[in-house]
């Protein structure tokens, strides 16, 4: 197909993903009078920002007046086990508020203290009650806001688009192609700036909280684009995913459950988190039943909180550990019991989607029974390597934000924080796109004809290899081999087998036309799983510790040593590079308030 059948556009900035990051993103450029378009690979609103629903953590000090921008930053760097980009956590913590109360201002309906403040619930992991929130149903309140500031704000929005390219000219951004889901038409985007806010890779295991867009898009577009990936190594499972019936295997179960009170028990009926507390947790939770039930009853004179509230790598763990040695469910779960610490009308109050999701889904009345649950593949910290400042990754005009950057959350990120993440660090990539985006340089039309080829070559091979069930063979692997628990053995046939699936994907063929095309996504979105999936894979077995969301059952324990070196993932050519590179250190002020908080 030549070159002058496709669709041309010029902007400043596109910002590829129309979530919370790509959205606030995409605000921030137009404020900066950049032209801007928003290229989305569903419908706007539709992104994957709507299933968050616990809250966006915030040092407000709303409703514990203790809490404190330093708190937050404390617990991040804890929660991720100090791996985390001390900067971006910094900036994090302290930004957070801002953009809450500026989203407020934008319209948002947060849910209101007795005396008209934004109310903040608790959630693992952090010290105080920090999440601001509304109901259980917090990213969709988002989502609305944003998108109804973004779409007056003139911005261009491209819907049902997947990119396919980043082209890179002297080193610098030059433009993005796409294509129409519907028509299956090629767009040329040319710009000096892209902010990728894709989200994340969960759609590369079998059991996933993730909706169907997660396939890896911006990791592996950076990645094919020479931009650097870090932390792919630590991908995080949440502890609580939906276990019964088999056709909602894996949809989320809100920390908020647990932060209202909700408990852990095993099959037996034991509640089973008290018996995985570790050590540098230990005097922040509480001892004893009564202890913790008086806490979420509201006695916070001591705030020991219930072990439920531990972070998310803890509780995934030790419920596995239940499932493993035998106290686990008749569907391989545990139980997440509410209806015995809570009254009907609160839980139906403060959950409502989690009442109406097992009613509907499960026929289980969570105001009377218990729910069934296990870890689920939820977020990635791991992603494309940032300035912490301005968000621009090792390409120049490439920006990433949201779950696609990585180095924020660490080696584990705690729940509510990826909420004020997208709002901090969106606006950040937006402001500096729109400052620095220049003019870009001239795409040659060979490199944009031999990208059209590519994602075209499928319909070449009718009799080729299933997508499908290349996809669902790919899957088998990670969940087998690269889940919570992995080993050197486990990886090493992970890394034989995905380079089986490489050819195989190769071999994928579709028939029919392009308009509307399934087969015809599923062979481009595997291009993206395959990239993901052997960076995951071999940052796995670089990391020879157990630290966060990574566990190595080969070397269980964490190495001091390794806490601050990052294991950077690059194209070389054909090849994909692993080498090892150690972080900055923490500057002694935030090193001295870390150490206080213990």
């Amino acid at each position: 197909m030549p070159t002058q059948d496709i669709r041309t556009h010029t902007y400043d900035v596109v910002v590829i993903g129309a979530g919370g990051a790509g959205l606030r993103a995409a605000i921030e450029a137009s404020a900066q009078k950049a032209k801007v378009a928003l290229v989305c690979k569903s419908l706007l609103g539709k992104a994957h920002t709507v299933m968050a629903e616990g809250g966006a953590a915030a040092a407000l000090g709303n409703v514990m007046s203790e809490d404190n921008w330093r708190v937050h930053f404390r617990d991040t760097m804890r929660g991720g086990k100090m791996h985390n980009n001390w900067r971006m956590a910094q900036i994090h913590a302290q930004e957070a508020p801002d953009r809450i109360n500026e989203l407020e201002a934008w319209g948002a309906l947060f849910d209101r203290t007795p005396d008209g403040r934004i109310n903040q619930r608790p959630f693992g992991g952090h010290t105080y009650s920090r999440l601001a929130h509304v109901g259980d149903r917090t990213g969709l309140e988002m989502i609305r806001v944003l998108q109804d500031k973004g779409v007056h704000s003139g911005i261009d929005v491209h819907m049902e688009c997947t990119i396919v390219r980043l082209f890179v000219v002297g080193g610098r951004i030059a433009g993005a192609l796409g294509y129409f889901r519907e028509t299956g038409r090629f767009a040329l985007f040319r710009t000096g700036a892209i902010v990728l806010a894709t989200g994340g890779i969960g759609k590369a295991w079998q059991i996933t909280s993730n909706s169907w867009e997660y396939t890896g898009d911006g990791h592996a577009l950076a990645y094919e684009a020479g931009a650097e990936l870090i932390d792919m190594e630590f991908v995080q499972f949440h502890p609580t995913g939906m276990v019964w019936p088999p056709s909602v295997r894996g949809i989320l179960v809100t920390e908020g459950v647990r932060g209202e009170g909700g408990v852990l028990k095993n099959a037996k009926g034991e509640r089973f988190m008290f018996r995985y507390m570790p050590d540098m947790f230990k005097g922040d939770f509480a001892d004893t039943e009564a202890e913790a039930d008086a806490w979420v009853k509201g006695d916070r004179k001591k705030n020991r909180r219930p072990p439920e509230l531990l972070t998310r790598d803890v509780v995934s763990k030790a419920i596995v550990k239940e499932i493993a040695e035998g106290r686990g469910t008749e569907h391989g779960g545990v139980l997440l019991d509410i209806a015995s610490k809570q009254s009907a009308d609160l839980i139906k109050k403060k959950l409502p989607s989690m009442y109406h999701q097992f009613k509907e889904l499960a026929q289980v009345d969570i105001t009377k029974d218990p729910m069934e649950i296990g870890p689920t593949t939820h977020y990635m910290m791991g992603g494309v390597k940032v300035d912490a400042e301005t968000q621009e990754s090792t390409v120049r005009g490439l920006y990433a934000a949201g779950e696609v950057g990585g180095g924020m959350h660490g080696a584990n990120r705690l729940g509510g924080n990826s909420l004020s993440d997208l709002l901090v660090f969106g606006r950040r990539a937006g402001q500096y796109a729109a400052e620095k985006h220049g003019t870009p340089p001239r795409i040659p039309d060979a490199d944009v004809d031999i990208a059209m080829q590519e994602a075209l070559a499928p319909f070449d091979r009718v009799d080729g290899e299933n997508p499908f069930a290349v996809q669902s063979a790919l899957q088998a692997v990670m969940q087998r081999h690269a889940g919570i628990i992995r080993d050197r053995q486990g990886l090493e046939t992970a890394l034989a087998e995905l380079d089986k699936l490489k050819v195989r994907a190769l071999e994928a063929g579709v028939t029919g036309s392009r308009e509307y095309n399934p087969g015809w996504h599923t062979a481009i979105d595997l291009r993206s799983l395959l990239v993901v999936s052997e960076a995951t894979a071999r940052a796995a077995l670089e990391r020879t510790e157990s630290r966060g969301a990574h566990t190595r059952s080969d070397y269980p324990d964490s190495d001091d040593k390794q806490a601050r070196e990052q294991i950077v993932i690059k194209k070389e050519g054909t090849r994909m590079t692993v080498r090892r590179e150690t972080q900055p250190a923490l500057p002694a002020d935030l090193m001295t308030l870390i150490k206080e908080g213990k």
